[in-house]
């Protein structure tokens, strides 16, 4: 690192720590009362540094020094947005193998979709197979060369959420140890310095073998001397050495330095690195390896604060320059426990999702659905993005629907559908993983059309009151030239899919598998969050095409005018589908998403729903609902239904519902369940809905229109929901 580089990193520290100190929020002071504070080892009290496409999660060591221990936990794992990895082909098995025909009796006949059953033997192989790959890998575990938990003793663990750096004092025997964690900010480099009673004590590196399962921590120890490991030799000279790790047809490299008396050997497939001292600064870097011709540059030992000056800095600009709230002023206890949840939520999404492509369940913490990343989460992970002040973040993700259009448009061809159809389950490469559910969804088609209105609001002109209807400013003709092909072409599908109801002179939609999972596509008609959504995203649409001087398409403006509203049952209250009389007495659909909710929480005011049946439907959800099923987004979704409906008290109430899956733990992570103690959409969806309660929606009056009265809110930088 040059000098120059040094002076610039300084100069952000200062300027990002200096920023807040004339506003109303000393945002430094928010983000220390919240810093997570470890004393034990505790499998659920991981802690993860990150830049947002390399994190890693570590023990109450402060390294990754007992994994299995931490398996069930939450995952003691190295991941990257680069490192994935594809289980052997014997066969040479296609994505096309993995195709069946449906036929949902529309005029142009049967329709492909990749599913795991209904095409013979070799198309359920073919969907095994590409279910479960690529799957993301776990780079290694760094940790501490000691072996038994039980003797960690005094633990004594902070993460300072301001700098990104994870502090360990703690005791192990006789030992006393001082362990110091950062990531640096633009290189996938962890780097940890390690001080005190380091006689018998080194640094262990160990690289598993991925599983290739559902939803694990990507470890497989039994069978990690399937990892090739070449070139553990000192390469550069002292304390530096590099590394090609093959995992199968996986390659990438990592780099060591070190600064400090130790020597480098190798057990096995195990790296050490012993220390002869007290004190031993340790940099590990991982860079993907395509082929030999990659060139990979030297690396040289580093003060560990010149690292730890580049994490803090990344950190003080990511709190200084983004929304903000303060609760600090408000008497309800709960209070301090939503904004603990706030401000962990943020710090969690800027070590997982600062990414180039769309976050999975899991962010990289751990594996789930194999690591892949599923379409219609984007909005409840990413959307508050567009809100908080982090729309480059959003961009970064929203860009990638580019990598993917090519082979969204050939589902929609293959459906022969106009226009692209969005996968639901996919990875890097955009191939379509197989599902007799998720291939048979539709929500996640308008969410890239909202998305993009979000960066053009987001880039209005400061001090634009009409929120972005005006003439656009220089940065909004950029966000509606770089996606409006997105839009157009999202667009294009919804309107092909809606199809025209005669009898009753109104556009429908069918033959899909809605939000509520439970439901069939064979009897499906007109759920509701979708229809919320089609009606929203093409209003969008059509003013993109408006503010971009085209015209507007006919059939969108009819199917805008003619769309099915929410159908209400005997009883009064909105149903989960038309079919679905028994929406409130099948414990099949009160155990799935309260999806009907956000067709006015999530999306805006609209003529198909009327907000008096709206009310009494929440009403009877709030109190009959099987809560203890819902998943961490529901309860945000709720919020912001209840914030929209005037109802601010229950939109707390719902915030904090003392349920599972509802359950924040220290660190910040949204338990789920036992197979998902890590789920970043519930994270994203609290941002969301706090940020709408703070800020507003178009059309909301007052101030923090979705707390109530009595609650001090303090927030800056949140523009309002649409």
């Amino acid at each position: 690192m040059t000098f120059s580089i040094k002076r610039i990193i300084l100069f952000q520290v200062m300027l990002a720590v200096l920023l807040p100190a004339g506003a109303r929020i000393d945002r430094r002071a928010v983000v220390a009362r919240h810093n997570p504070h470890v004393t034990k080892v505790d499998t659920l009290a991981s802690l993860t540094v990150g830049n947002g496409r390399f994190a890693a999660t570590v023990d109450a060591t402060g390294l990754q020094t007992f994994p299995e221990l931490y398996s069930n936990g939450i995952p003691l794992t190295t991941m990257s947005a680069w490192g994935w990895h594809y289980s052997p082909n014997p066969d040479g098995l296609r994505p096309s193998q993995t195709l069946a025909p449906r036929d949902f009796g529309r005029q142009h006949g049967s329709e492909l979709y990749a599913l795991q059953t209904g095409g013979g033997a070799q198309q359920a192989a073919a969907a095994d197979y590409f279910r479960a790959n690529p799957h993301r890998l776990n780079l290694a575990c760094i940790g501490l060369n000691i072996s038994n938990p039980s003797l960690v003793d005094s633990v004594d663990e902070h993460l300072d959420m301001w700098t990104g750096k994870v502090d360990s004092r703690f005791k192990y025997g006789s030992n006393h140890l001082h362990v110091e964690t950062v990531c640096d900010y633009s290189n996938d480099l962890l780097a940890s310095r390690v001080s005190g009673d380091m006689s018998g004590v080194g640094i262990r590196i160990r690289v598993p073998w991925p599983t290739a399962q559902h939803a694990d921590d990507a470890s497989d120890w039994k069978n990690a001397g399937k990892v090739r490991i070449s070139g553990i030799q000192d390469i550069y000279g002292q304390g530096t050495a590099q590394f090609l790790v093959v995992i199968g047809s996986t390659r990438y490299v990592m780099q060591l330095a070190w600064t400090g008396r130790a020597e480098l050997s190798s057990r096995g497939q195990t790296i050490l690195l012993t220390s002869h001292g007290t004190q031993l600064d340790f940099y590990c870097r991982f860079l993907p390896f395509a082929d030999d011709n990659d060139t990979i540059g030297a690396f040289y030992p580093v003060p560990f604060s010149d690292i730890a000056m580049s994490s803090a800095g990344h950190w003080a600009d990511w709190w200084s320059r983004g929304g903000f709230v303060d609760f600090s002023g408000t008497a309800d206890a709960r209070a301090a426990e939503l904004e603990r949840r706030v401000i962990l939520s943020q710090y969690l999404m800027g070590t997982q999702e600062d990414n180039s492509m769309p976050p999975q369940e899991t962010g990289l913490t751990y594996n789930s659905w194999f690591g892949k990343f599923h379409l219609e989460m984007v909005w409840w992970h990413q959307a508050w993005l567009g809100l908080w002040g982090y729309d480059d973040v959003l961009d970064r993700t929203l860009d990638w629907y580019h990598t993917a259009l090519p082979k969204a448009r050939a589902i929609a061809r293959r459906q022969h559908f106009a226009g692209c159809r969005w996968m639901k389950m996919t990875d890097p490469t955009a191939v379509e993983a197989p599902s007799n559910v998720g291939s048979l969804l539709i929500w996640q088609q308008p969410h890239p059309i909202y998305l993009a209105e979000l960066l053009y609001r987001a880039a209005a002109t400061p001090g634009d009151s009409s929120r972005g209807d005006s003439i656009p400013s220089y940065r909004q003709q950029q966000v509606l030239r770089k996606y409006a092909d997105i839009v157009e072409l999202t667009a294009e599908f919804m309107a092909d899919f809606a199809e025209y109801d005669s009898v009753h002179s109104r556009y429908v939609l069918r033959g899909c598998i809605p939000a509520q999972e439970t439901l069939k596509a064979d009897s499906m008609l007109n759920p509701p969050l979708e229809l919320a959504e089609w009606l929203e995203a093409l209003k969008i649409a059509r003013q993109w095409r408006v503010r971009m001087g085209a015209r507007t398409v006919a059939k969108w403006d009819d199917i805008i005018s003619r769309l099915s509203p929410l159908k209400a049952g005997s009883n009064g209250l909105y149903l989960a589908a038309e079919p679905a009389a028994d929406t409130y007495t099948d414990i099949r659909l009160t155990s799935d998403h309260p999806a009907v909710l956000g067709a006015f929480g999530m999306m805006p005011q609209s003529r198909l729903v009327d907000n008096a049946v709206m009310r009494r439907t929440l009403s009877w959800i709030q109190h009959n609902w099987h809560w203890n099923t819902a998943w961490g987004w529901d309860f945000p979704m709720m919020a912001m239904t209840c914030a929209r409906l005037g109802m601010p008290s229950d939109a707390v109430d719902a915030l904090l519902m003392n349920e599972p899956k509802n359950t924040y733990l220290s660190n910040g992570h949204n338990w789920q369940s036992n197979r998902l103690r890590a789920y970043l959409p519930g994270n994203g969806g609290l941002l969301m809905a706090v940020g709408m309660m703070a800020a507003g929606w178009d059309g909301s009056a007052g101030r923090c229109p979705g707390f109530p009265s009595d609650w001090h809110v303090q927030y800056e930088g949140i523009l309002p929901m649409p």
